[in-house]
């Protein structure tokens, strides 16, 4: 399992840490072994799944099962000898793609060949449903936070709807009498919104 690029953490309605993983498993390491602390929930900072973190060992091992994968990857020097013929290193990713023979067919008849019609494709189908995409995500992701944090709050169902319903202006008048932390969060998942803005 890959670990995320952020999370945070909230005790009870406040937010405990935010920023990287291993970061905000030792604040929550640290403020669960003070006297009185209050339940305590850890999500993935930008798909607001739970996250559920292994607290064991000292700060290095901490650090370490929750250091990002960059991290801990070795980076090869690139050789200053001289390349021989073929195509340059482009970042480029051989994959199986299977489709019907006359998938094949129109493919190769196009300018370029099959690899140049394959990644248009893709490019123009990533402008057109990008943006969609990436607002169910959104919303799935401030779903998911609101369900852990706030299903049983006041206005919870009604937010919800103006949450799906792209509605941004609806959706922050309910949460207004929120507590700040958390509703501030859910704004910044649901729609892009900086903490503490006014809409």
């Amino acid at each position: 399992m890959t670990t995320p690029s952020a999370a945070i953490a909230f005790e009870n309605d406040r937010r405990l840490a935010s920023g990287s993983v291993a970061d905000v498993a030792l604040a929550v390491r640290n403020r669960a072994g003070k006297p009185n602390y209050q339940g305590i929930q850890v999500f993935e900072e930008e798909s607001g799944k739970t996250l559920h973190l292994n607290l064991t060992g000292s700060d290095k091992d901490i650090r370490a099962r929750y250091a990002p994968a960059a991290e801990g990857a070795t980076e090869v020097a690139p050789s200053d000898a001289p390349r021989g013929p073929g195509r340059p290193r482009l970042g480029v990713v051989a994959r199986e793609v299977t489709l019907l023979p006359r998938h094949w067919d129109w493919l190769n008849s196009q300018p370029g060949g099959a690899s140049v019609a394959l990644r248009k494709l893709v490019e123009d189908a990533r402008k057109t449903h990008g943006q969609s995409g990436n607002l169910r995500a959104r919303q799935e992701a401030a779903y998911r936070f609101l369900s852990a944090m706030a299903g049983d709050w006041q206005n919870f169902e009604e937010s919800t709807r103006a949450l799906f319903a792209g509605d941004a202006v609806r959706f922050a008048e309910l949460t207004e009498a929120w507590p700040i932390d958390v509703r501030d969060h859910a704004r910044h998942l649901a729609f892009g919104a900086s903490p503490s803005s006014k809409t």
